[in-house]
């Protein structure tokens, strides 16, 4: 098993873009779940170094370093490469929490390969590391209200209230999930904290 010899071990990773305008987003609920991870690890995430605003924390008995792409959505595979090779952190060991608009809001699904699915971040992280192996953690914001919007007004228009208070539900159990991933128990992970609601998507 490769370790880092940086002191890192795993890169857990919160998709966004910067600027206060996109805080509210449904593409920037992965900077808030990163948020709530590195509280829960008392750990900040202010430092700008890789392209990111990060902070090292200890989750599950190992060092991770938290991470806030600052490069916006579409290259965010630009940072997460430049960590993993300054700290020699495989594939495998990279974990990336996206908003996904496949899945109902409130509905969290944790996957270990495959395709990016159409999300524009998760195509340039795949571009940059040269694989599809690392860990993915979809947490679902819903569909467009009709097939006529333009998607970039659905993922950059505003999460309400009632929506971002179904969607932080998922916090404490992807916490949970995590720690078992970086202990190696991913199926336990999927098969414990995968869930759907079967919500319908706002009309």
């Amino acid at each position: 098993m490769l370790f880092s010899s940086g002191s890192v071990e795993f890169l857990i990773v919160g998709l966004g873009n910067p600027g206060t305008e996109y805080d509210l987003t449904r593409h920037n609920v992965g900077f808030r779940a990163l948020d709530f991870l590195a509280g829960a690890c008392n750990t900040e995430v202010r430092r700008l170094k890789h392209m990111a605003l990060t902070g090292k924390g200890t989750l599950g008995g190992h060092s991770v370093l938290f991470m806030k792409p600052q490069t916006y959505m579409n290259r965010s595979g630009q940072a997460v490469q430049d960590a993993a090779r300054f700290y020699k952190v495989p594939a495998e060991r990279v974990i990336v929490i996206s908003d996904d608009i496949s899945l109902p809001v409130g509905a969290m699904r944790i996957r270990y390969s495959g395709s990016a699915g159409g999300h524009n971040g998760l195509k340039s992280i795949q571009e940059h590391l040269s694989s599809d192996a690392y860990t993915r953690i979809k947490l679902g914001v819903g569909g467009k209200a009709h097939a006529e919007m333009d998607l970039a007004d659905h993922v950059l228009g505003k999460v309400s209230s009632s929506e971002y208070a179904e969607i932080s539900e998922n916090f404490p159990a992807l916490l949970a999930a995590l720690e078992l991933i970086v202990k190696g128990d991913k199926e336990k992970a999927m098969s414990r904290y995968n869930r759907n609601p079967q919500k319908k998507s706002p009309q």
